[in-house]
């Protein structure tokens, strides 16, 4: 693809956006009736602000959904602790609601603009961003081109590029180009990552590591996990865990197939999308099992076979249930899903082959013997099954993936660092120095 031909795609996106423009109203409002919006804040998807622009140098930070916040809030706590303001966006419900949660009273929270000209030009218009941050993979053009006309500098943190996306990207090498030549810096996860960005066109990349390895372990409310615990009691517990249509049914086989060999054997089902829960309860219910839904409040009784936790926000009380975690999208569906937080939590991880998007993660876990692979799902009964008759095995495999999350660690002082050359002049331009303090004040 030449120089001309991306314009003329670039072009034709951007005419296509302004037809697109007027028919949203419906789509958007479909999406809020469904509960994908809040309906009270749909305008701010068309740019509109909430609140007032705060006085003095701003920060935009970006973090599509879950994942992505919750990488990059330490980040934001270390940006913010140096008194620069910061409006971050999310692209989903529940990303929202994390960021109120574990970001209330740090950044102002806005839903980002949709990726058409009039809405991001509304957004930039008023929030005039100094400095923009990206987390991870999040390409849009419109917004990307309009940050460069306005000359403010995008920064891509935590970045990755999957197998799928280098190859759609390689295949259009012009376009790849004049998009990312907009980027002032790509901080990228891995050397793979890295070598990605720097091959599609982008100028400036370093590698950083994963910012998860830097975030706390997903929080839980003790209380709760008190009364499971006293529920469970020393009953033998495996969880399988952001599971995708295809791998609820696999852990189900396996549950029936090992609770004969483990009497009063408990399976915790997390789907990765909760609300498929009332259709996986019939489903299992169908076939014999006793299931408890988290959403319910009832506790799991003696009979429960498969706990199903269909709540958002408590990861970090279903991983605290159980030593052994199943890793979806692996097996049944391609990508995986973020290990961190089950390696973080003191679970032996099992995980089907198909974990590109976590490539480098993955090859640590494995290289420390803190993570194994299964095939199918007679493989995946034998790993549990291994694992709930070998408790010096599990334990051997917690203390390795404990171990590779320490040695990850170190890529959020490394991404402060990158950020440094465009954060220090917005400091400047307060009056600050270095730590934060007013130019020649006294210490």
């Amino acid at each position: 693809m030449s120089h001309g031909v991306a314009r003329a795609a670039l072009t034709a996106y951007r005419l296509a956006g302004a037809l697109a423009y007027p028919l949203l109203g419906p789509y958007v409002g479909w999406r809020a009736a469904h509960g994908k919006e809040e309906a009270g804040r749909r305008r701010e998807r068309y740019g509109f602000a909430g609140v007032a622009r705060p006085a003095g140098p701003l920060v935009w930070i970006h973090a599509a959904s879950v994942g992505e916040s919750s990488a990059v809030a330490p980040l934001v706590r270390q940006i913010a602790a140096q008194n620069i303001q910061i409006v971050m966006t999310t692209g989903t419900v529940t990303s929202a609601a994390l960021v109120r949660d574990r970001l209330s009273g740090v950044v102002i929270h806005q839903y980002v603009p949709l990726d058409l000209r009039p809405s991001v030009s509304r957004f930039l218009d008023h929030w005039s961003p100094d400095v923009a941050i990206v987390a991870e993979s999040e390409i849009w053009p419109m917004t990307m081109l309009e940050l460069g006309r306005r000359r403010i500098p995008q920064v891509l943190v935590n970045a990755r590029l999957s197998d799928r996306s280098f190859r759609r990207w390689k295949a259009a090498p012009a376009l790849a180009e004049a998009l990312l030549e907009n980027l002032s810096h790509v901080v990228a996860q891995s050397e793979i990552d890295g070598e990605r960005y720097h091959l599609l066109g982008a100028r400036t990349v370093t590698v950083a590591g994963n910012l998860k390895a830097d975030t706390s372990p997903p929080p839980h409310d003790p209380a709760t996990l008190r009364l499971f615990a006293d529920a469970i009691g020393a009953r033998p517990v495996w969880a399988a865990i952001s599971t995708h249509p295809g791998e609820e049914d696999i852990a189900a086989s396996v549950h029936a197939s090992l609770k004969p060999l483990h009497p009063g054997l408990l399976t915790v089902i997390v789907p990765r999308h909760a609300e498929r829960a009332e259709t996986l309860e019939k489903s299992f219910a169908a076939k014999g099992f006793k299931v408890v839904r988290r959403s319910s409040g009832i506790m799991p009784g003696p009979e429960t076979d498969i706990l199903l936790g269909d709540t958002m926000g408590e990861m970090g009380l279903y991983l605290r249930l159980s030593e052994i975690a199943f890793v979806g999208r692996s097996l049944a569906a391609e990508g995986g899903q973020n290990p961190l937080e089950a390696a973080m939590l003191g679970t032996a991880i099992l995980s089907g082959r198909f974990v590109q998007n976590f490539r480098d993660t993955y090859q640590r876990l494995l290289k420390n013997g803190g993570a194994r692979l299964v095939q199918d799902e007679a493989t995946l009964r034998d790993h549990v099954g291994q694992l709930l008759g070998q408790p010096e095995l599990r334990q051997r495999m917690i203390t390795a993936a404990a171990a590779t999350v320490g040695e990850m660690q170190g890529g959020l002082a490394r991404t402060i660092q990158a950020l440094d050359p465009f954060l220090h002049p917005l400091k400047l331009a307060m009056g600050l120095d270095g730590h934060g303090e007013r130019t020649g004040a006294p210490r």
